[in-house]
């Protein structure tokens, strides 16, 4: 009898270690998940509409001013820029004024043509990328992207290699921004791009058929339609970002749409 309790106690004390052992086993998963989880948590842009080209964006502890016109108090709002974003000599796109009222030590990052239009002042700020280059910038990796007509007719209003759109990658997140475009063959070979904010407006870059087209071919995980005013039948007009969304959801359902509000009081 004596044997027999000696045996079970031993029994049940193996018993207890496995369970133990287990438990531990699981736990170590647990924490290997939560950590490899972390691990996958990957920091996304945070866009602010300023209007029509003009947003801020605070991203990897910067903040970054694209196309900034108008008055500086909006961009200010959320703080002094650490980099600008120029793609076009465009009023709509650059404008010296507004870009002479940024203080802070901040950098220009600017395609040759714009470049030659700012002051002396300006153009010491400034670091010339133009189509196909890339730059790093603190942690951040930068790629200039041919913006162009390619229509009968649009031709004269951005010519090749004259402005840039822009792949910022940080971490391995890469969002793009287009710039004043149709759907081109550089853009429609973009990959693995987390974000592109994608313009809509004739007749100076695409349809919104041609924006969809471009969406659909080079896939972005989230698109945000930005400068969508434009003219038709001689007025002003805003290009139709619902039919938009509608037309991509159709064809893809990876493919997120997220409207902003770029034109505040229309």
């Amino acid at each position: 009898m004596k044997k027999t309790l000696i045996l079970l106690a031993f029994v049940m004390f193996n018993f207890a270690c496995s369970d133990s052992n287990k438990k531990k086993e699981e736990n170590q998963n647990t924490d290997a998940k939560v950590v490899e989880d972390a691990e996958m948590t990957v920091e996304e842009p945070e866009i602010y509409p300023i209007s029509h080209a003009s947003f801020v964006m605070e991203w990897g502890g910067k903040t970054w001013y694209n196309d900034p016109v108008g008055s500086i108090e909006g961009f200010m709002e959320y703080g002094a820029a650490d980099v600008v974003l120029l793609s076009d000599i465009h009023g709509d796109h650059m404008n010296v004024e507004t870009l002479q009222a940024i203080t802070g030590d901040f950098k220009i990052i600017t395609p040759q043509a714009v470049f030659d239009k700012l002051p002396a002042e300006l153009q010491a700020k400034s670091i010339v990328l133009n189509n196909g280059e890339n730059l790093t910038w603190e942690t951040f990796e930068i790629s200039a992207i041919p913006m162009y007509n390619i229509t009968e007719g649009r031709l004269q209003n951005h010519p090749k290699g004259r402005g840039n759109g822009y792949v910022i990658e940080h971490d391995g997140y890469r969002m793009y921004i287009s710039g004043d475009t149709e759907n081109v063959d550089e853009m429609e070979a973009l990959e693995d791009i987390d974000l592109a904010l994608v313009c809509m407006n004739l007749p100076y870059t695409m349809s919104v058929e041609q924006a969809v087209e471009g969406v659909l071919t080079f896939a972005p995980k989230k698109v945000i339609p930005y400068h969508y005013r434009g003219v038709k039948d001689g007025e002003r007009h805003m290009y139709d970002v619902e039919l938009f969304e509608r037309l991509v959801s159709m064809e893809s359902t990876e493919i997120k749409v997220q409207r902003l509000n770029w034109y505040p009081g229309s």
